[in-house]
């Protein structure tokens, strides 16, 4: 029975969520495709525009400005400075492997946020935003690759932390740090709630495979071992 509980149901438990996590996404992305999300999206957008005036977002400027410099942590440019400097930690470290599942687990990520991006090609909402965009709207790029990055470094470094409370709190960090990247998306107009939330269940999905080919590599000793733990 513990052999189970130390092998496979771990492996179980992260297919379960995967598979739950990729048809979110389907679903959402069907229903996007029919209209069904039109009033979903519109009516949590309309919570961040002034009802006189639809362009005008809500709040005082510093508020807008805290928003956008909180959207910038999910910009393609920061968060490869952020998995540089992980990446070279980890080298550091002598967990070249681990570092290379890293940027694997990143550059992929990105190359399937833009091929969805193309193939999907959903308009950005109809509103004066607080930024200028380039791409499509769904999924959410921000939001995905948010997820993606900051989970799959959470779960790295979760496996280095000393304690559980560390543990804890690293993956609480991630979870954070994706969830207002993508919510600032929102807030600024230039994604529907549906693309953010797209691009939340794709990323962490992603983030996921990645840990748990990650986790299965280490148990044939193709990735490095974490360093010791010791209980909080």
């Amino acid at each position: 029975m513990r052999d189970f509980v130390t092998g496979e149901a771990p492996l179980l438990a992260a297919i379960a969520i995967i598979s739950g996590l990729i048809l979110a996404f389907l679903q959402i992305a069907g229903e996007m495709l029919e209209g069904e999300m039109e009033q979903f999206d519109n009516s949590i957008l309309m919570l961040f525009r002034d009802p006189a005036n639809v362009d005008q977002v809500i709040g005082p400027e510093w508020v807008h400005e805290m928003v956008r410099d909180i959207t910038a942590l999910g910009s393609f440019s920061l968060l490869g400075l952020i998995v540089l400097g992980v990446c070279v930690y980890l080298v550091m470290a002598r967990m070249r492997a681990t570092a290379v599942l890293v940027v694997v687990s990143v550059l992929s990520g990105t190359l399937l946020s833009t091929v969805l991006k193309m193939s999907y090609n959903r308009p950005r909402p109809d509103l004066t935003v607080m930024s200028h965009q380039f791409t499509s709207s769904f999924p959410s790029g921000h939001a995905m690759l948010s997820a993606v990055t900051f989970l799959t470094l959470g779960a790295v470094l979760s496996q280095l932390a000393p304690t559980r409370a560390l543990r804890i709190f690293t993956l609480g960090a991630a979870i954070f740090l994706t969830a207002i990247v993508g919510s600032s998306r929102i807030f600024m107009g230039v994604h529907y709630p549906s693309d953010v939330l797209a691009g939340w269940c794709l990323g962490a999905a992603w983030a996921l495979i990645c840990s748990t080919a990650a986790m299965l590599l280490q148990r044939r000793g193709a990735v490095d071992e974490p360093a010791k733990q010791t209980q909080a």
